[in-house]
């Protein structure tokens, strides 16, 4: 059996606040510590739920940075009440949510958004 562990993404230098303001409070995941043996590259993971198996997204900084236009992680969510929960909570932090591909993904509903350095990332949900 093989299953995704994490996603990595990127923030330039001094970027942690910012990815937080995404990862954390648009999207409610919860920050989690970075092994000791990592922690002087800087950056910071995050993970859906408390438990181990949840969706893990780790930033990294990178330098000189550029954000994943195209390459993104797809996050699934629930139900179609959770997802659209989600877009209102990244909306009034600032993010702008595009629900243009709602529905073109078959048995989802989906919406794309950039966190905040332009990385792309999908939420869905089964329809």
């Amino acid at each position: 059996m093989m299953r995704l562990h994490h996603v990595q993404v990127a923030c330039p230098p001094g970027g942690e606040d910012e990815a937080r303001r995404f990862w954390r409070d648009g999207l409610g995941m919860t920050e989690v510590p970075k092994p000791a043996d990592l922690a002087g590259r800087g950056g910071c993971w995050f993970r859906a739920g408390a438990e181990a198996g949840g969706a893990e997204v780790h930033v990294g900084v990178e330098d000189p940075f550029a954000p994943a236009r195209k390459a993104h992680p797809a996050l699934l969510v629930a139900d179609v009440a959770g997802l659209e929960r989600l877009g209102g909570s990244l909306e009034a932090a600032g993010f702008d949510v595009d629900w243009g591909e709602r529905h073109t993904f078959a048995a989802y509903q989906r919406f794309h958004t950039r966190d905040a350095h332009g990385n792309r990332v999908e939420v869905l949900a089964p329809a």
